[in-house]
């Protein structure tokens, strides 16, 4: 284990979870799930999802006519999310993205430092 990996652990205060194998189809890259709320016992269902350096999820929409969308809170590490049709914006702790429900959009991690672009 890196040091970078063991620093990002150290900042992880939700943990890893397990791999994502439900949802590998959708990303690029390995991600983990850890859910913070039950998914059937509570109307707002939270959950951490770790991405490895580099990873990214495919570009997709969270269909809602009423409610909906997606708020992401980057924890730990560093990543990139965009609104098709925006610029890239960059994630750092503590940085917060509203995705409207029925917008298009991706979000993942930045590469380690030192990682062919």
């Amino acid at each position: 284990m890196t040091s970078n990996r063991d620093e990002f652990a150290a900042q992880n205060v939700f943990g890893l979870g397990a791999p994502n194998d439900a949802y590998a189809q959708y990303f690029i890259g390995q991600s983990y799930l850890n859910p913070l709320t039950p998914p059937d016992e509570d109307p707002l269902f939270m959950v951490n999802v770790t991405f490895e350096p580099g990873c990214r999820n495919s570009w997709h929409i969270h269909h809602a006519t009423r409610g909906g969308g997606q708020i992401i809170v980057c924890t730990a590490g560093s990543g990139w999310c965009q609104i098709e049709g925006e610029e890239p914006v960059s994630l750092e702790p503590g940085s917060v993205a509203v995705f409207p429900a029925n917008v298009k959009h991706w979000h993942g991690a930045k590469k380690a430092p030192g990682s062919p672009t």
